[in-house]
């Protein structure tokens, strides 16, 4: 990354924070951060102020020609910006086709045009399997970007996928916190929910691993603890030090799964053990040379990757929330 140029679309959120914050201490030339928020750009730009390295451009990924400027001269693009939030891409699917889809193959496009070093995606647990319409789209998504390789002889893609980032913007966490303090209660789906989770320091931390070991073509999948919600829920009550807060069930929305995947039984054939950090799903594909080189690993040997499975203990949970800031 030292003194290479990095564009990072949906940059302004709260991944796009935390992968600043880690690119600025291996001295890049210059990082872009485009979005559609002019608010938050200035907002981050505020925060950071670092001797022009970051650079703000107001854009939209569905429009192909301020996507293909923006990537001029780029090594790097770390492709963030989505519609994430289920329940809004469940009653507005269209808008969330032209952004994760069509938004993504102009992303495509305008990294091989510009002779762009690398493409990281990030994707989501929600695409294993998919049971609602974001997780389809980043589905889509994923072939997309694994189908780019083929496309380029200079441009290499690849798909990072994890699961749920503690604090990050619309997290369980700060909805809690916040339900805890004004209302006295939780609201929860589903008493039986579990999920991944993953603090977003080391989320990032795992993506620039995936960034330099990656050959393109293949989905690396962060191994990721898990928890039961209601778990999760009594530690931030036993913290906030009330006695008089309820967990309430409320139905789950729609489109929302009780237990998640990273990994899928359909997935789990061509997918090898890359180490104690990650999976890596190869293509159904043919690209040059890649099943030649993951040959030497470990076929994963795993029905799927399952939130239900290897749950965290209540302390485990309150150490991983310690080492994400959020408990004193």
């Amino acid at each position: 990354m030292y003194n290479s140029t990095i564009l990072i679309t949906g940059g302004t959120g709260s991944w796009g924070h935390e992968l600043v914050k880690q690119l600025l201490q291996k001295r890049p030339k210059e990082i872009r951060i485009f979005s559609r928020n002019e608010a938050s750009q200035v907002a981050m730009q505020r925060m950071f102020d670092k001797d022009n390295i970051l650079k703000f451009v107001i854009g939209d990924i569905r429009d192909k020609e301020a996507v293909t400027k923006a990537s001029a001269n780029v090594d790097y693009v770390y492709h963030l910006a989505a519609l994430k939030h289920v329940p809004i891409c469940e009653h507005q699917p269209y808008e969330a086709l032209k952004t994760n889809i069509v938004g993504t193959q102009n992303v495509i496009e305008a990294a091989i045009e510009n002779k762009v070093n690398k493409v990281i995606y990030i994707s989501t647990d929600k695409s294993a399997n998919p049971s609602n319409f974001y997780g389809m789209t980043k589905a889509i998504g994923e072939k997309l970007i694994i189908h780019a390789n083929l496309l380029s002889d200079h441009t290499k893609f690849v798909c990072v996928r994890g699961g749920n980032v503690l604090g990050t913007n619309g997290s369980v966490i700060h909805l809690f916190k916040d339900h805890i303090k004004t209302r006295g209660q939780v609201g929860i789906t589903d008493l039986r929910m579990t999920r991944f989770f993953l603090t977003l320091q080391d989320a990032i931390k795992l993506l620039f691993k995936a960034t330099y070991e990656s050959l393109g073509g293949e989905i690396f999948v962060m191994k990721m603890p898990t928890c039961k919600i209601t778990d999760l829920a009594e530690i931030l009550i036993e913290e906030s030090g009330r006695e008089d807060v309820d967990m309430v069930e409320i139905g789950t929305r729609p489109g929302e799964k009780l237990h998640e995947l990273l990994l899928s039984e359909y997935e789990s054939v061509t997918s090898v053990l890359y180490d104690n950090e990650y999976f890596v799903i190869l293509p159904t594909i043919h690209i040059e040379g890649l099943n030649e080189f993951y040959s030497v690993f470990d076929k994963a040997d795993l029905k799927s990757y399952s939130s239900e499975d290897d749950l965290m203990s209540k302390e485990e949970i309150r150490e991983m929330l310690k080492k994400g800031g959020f408990l004193s």
